[in-house]
């Protein structure tokens, strides 16, 4: 409790001295803002504790696990007193924002991993960064498009614009008809909203006009996807009002910020309610606290009288995550996926161009041979993604991994 004459933000303003009194570190103490007035909440963390590693996921560890969307949670990760904390995906529209290799997508990949695992969830997946992060989809997604063009971005407003067709057939469907869940994720969204494409009837695919059809296709989904269980999920860099438009950002119900660059940044990941209740993920450590999330929705347990919460998130990497989607697999009958990643090589053959770009290295980086292939002919491999070359080489006894 505050003395006289002493307010709140003023204690929030000096949030370092504050820490180094305390002797800790500015990222070990957090202020939160309780209902009673002039009273702050301090949650001061062992010296060095948040510094520690969490261990594996449950979807590692544990081998039987399955999941259910309606009345169940992913398992995330942990709080900042360790307990684990774990996140309802039921009729929320979720997005998930932070500076560039923040661990965005692994944190966005992990809760997609648990809803995999529910055999009734279809997902349909646009990854507009496109190096093989989501290649474990394939088979298990309905849809998934991996590449960074604008033709890749047109790809992915016209399977959003699908769910908008999916969801109005759903709206008049008699009341009570239960829907299986419908899932669409789109990971650098950013890229959607940014691509200066204009498709023939004279519409922009991006930007934040009722014109532009990525926007107004999302605006559609957030505004009625919910009630029939078509939810959309977005991961983007960086927010601004160009790459993340107020409606789109204010219609997830589920908002996550990884580190930030400024408070205004942290305003637009997480709204001013969480951020003027002590939420700030603008003072996460760039590089040192990947992984961790601030979280504001009604589907996580916060504490009494907080706008938000911190979470230090499981890291389960592309390998390992390609092992629990095998697992998710064999729970389903078998998916086909519809994988736009364009570009067959037609008159090249493949496998002999392949063995050009290794040239006598015995071992080379995947995204390095990528890379190689564009450069010696750009026209057949340019827009090539990893699901591309792993489809190559199957059977080969040359299967791509990380080299």
């Amino acid at each position: 409790t505050l003395p006289s004459g002493v307010s709140t933000a003023e204690v929030q303003g000096r949030r370092r001295k504050l820490a180094e009194n305390l002797g800790r570190h500015e990222h070990e103490v957090f202020i939160t803002l309780p209902a009673a007035a002039r009273t702050v909440r301090l949650w001061i963390a062992d010296s060095g504790a948040l510094d520690e590693p969490i261990g594996p996921s449950p979807l590692v560890t544990d081998e039987t696990m399955t999941a259910n969307y309606r009345t169940g949670k992913a398992p995330w990760g942990q709080d900042l007193r360790g307990d684990a904390a774990t996140l309802s995906l039921y009729q929320r529209h979720l997005l998930i924002t932070g500076l560039s290799n923040q661990g965005k997508t692994a944190a966005l990949r992990a809760l997609a991993l648990w809803l995999a695992l529910d055999r009734t969830v279809e997902l349909r997946i646009a990854d507009l960064k496109g190096v093989g992060d989501w290649a474990m989809f394939d088979g298990l997604a309905t849809t998934l498009i991996q590449g960074p063009t604008d033709d890749h971005v047109i790809q992915a407003t016209e399977m959003v614009e699908g769910m908008v067709t999916e969801m109005e057939r759903r709206i008049q469907m008699p009341p009570g008809t239960v829907f299986d869940p419908l899932v669409g994720i789109v990971d650098e969204a950013q890229v959607a909203f940014m691509c200066p494409a204009v498709g023939d009837d004279k519409r922009p695919y991006g930007g934040s006009k009722a014109t532009s059809r990525y926007f107004m296709a999302v605006r559609k989904i957030h505004n009625q996807g919910r009630a029939v269980d078509v939810i959309l999920e977005e991961g983007t860099q960086d927010p601004t009002d160009q790459n993340l438009p107020k409606l789109v950002r204010e219609g997830a119900h589920t908002r996550i910020s990884l580190a930030l660059g400024t408070e205004s940044q942290a305003r637009m990941a997480l709204g001013d309610k969480a951020v003027d209740g002590g939420a700030a993920p603008h003072l996460l450590r760039q590089g040192l606290d990947k992984g961790t999330v601030v979280v504001a929705s009604d589907g996580i347990t916060i504490p009494a009288g907080q706008a938000s919460i911190t979470v230090r998130t499981h890291y389960i990497d592309t390998d390992t995550a390609a092992v629990v989607a095998d697992r998710a697999k064999a729970l389903r009958n078998g998916v086909i996926t519809t994988a736009h990643t364009v570009a067959d090589a037609d008159e090249n053959d493949p496998l002999a161009d392949i063995l050009t770009v290794l040239g006598t290295e015995t071992r080379v980086l995947t995204q390095d041979v990528l890379k190689r292939l564009a450069t010696l002919n750009g026209k057949a491999y340019g827009r090539w993604s990893f699901i591309d070359l792993k489809r190559v080489l199957d059977g080969t006894g040359a299967e791509p991994y990380k080299s």
